[in-house]
């Protein structure tokens, strides 16, 4: 268990080079509009897309496929579920560059796949809540970090909106659904197509 605690924290640090800190999953189109314009609203944001958007679909995909899922079936799921190019061009992205550095770590060799699906066929034989638990905690991070950088958010309030997510992150990650959970998250999916035309723009997404 402390070696797979090990494994996975340093899997999803903001130091394990996948670029996330390049992405900000359409945030920054809220934050540009006005509408998230404080850590009230950043947080707001970020725990409707962990409850009812990407965080409750890549949560459902990560235990399938530690289950034994296969994992080109749940990359299918992931990109017909992306909502818009940039969606899918991030959680892709950043699977590919996790497969890469992986691989070159010594692990297995694995194919081209989105970040979920990744995680899951390499954390198989670990605790599923566990990795749910730490993944979405990562990807809060990721959308904190990008509010902290456009936003005059400070550090320590962007860690207070950060632990303030705990709660949401625990309830996501204690869920089982047989089926994969649908999207409620309408307002950020529209900031994510908004994304894809934002000029100027800091974040790829």
């Amino acid at each position: 268990m402390t070696t797979d605690i090990l494994r996975l924290t340093q899997w999803l640090s903001p130091a394990f080079p996948v670029s996330g800190y390049a992405y900000s999953h359409g945030l920054e189109a809220a934050m540009a509009s006005g509408r998230v314009r404080d850590a009230a609203g950043c947080k707001a944001w970020a725990e409707t897309v962990l409850r009812h958007g990407t965080g409750a679909l890549d949560a459902w995909v990560i235990r399938q496929t530690m289950g034994g899922a296969d994992a080109d079936e749940m990359r299918d799921l992931i990109h017909a579920r992306a909502g818009c190019a940039e969606r899918w061009e991030e959680t892709h992205a950043m699977g590919a560059a996790f497969c890469e550095v992986t691989t070159g770590m010594g692990d297995a060799p694995l194919a081209d796949l989105p970040l979920p699906v990744a995680l899951g066929v390499r954390a198989r034989g670990m605790d599923a809540e566990l990795v749910v638990t730490l993944y979405l905690q990562s990807f809060a991070g990721q959308i904190v970090s990008a509010a902290t950088r456009f936003l005059p958010l400070g550090q320590t309030e962007a860690q207070a909106v950060l632990r303030a997510l705990h709660t949401v992150i625990a309830e996501v990650a204690a869920r089982h659904p047989v089926d994969p959970p649908g999207n409620a998250a309408i307002l950020p999916d529209l900031d994510a197509m908004a994304h894809e035309t934002l000029q100027p723009r800091i974040f790829r997404t």
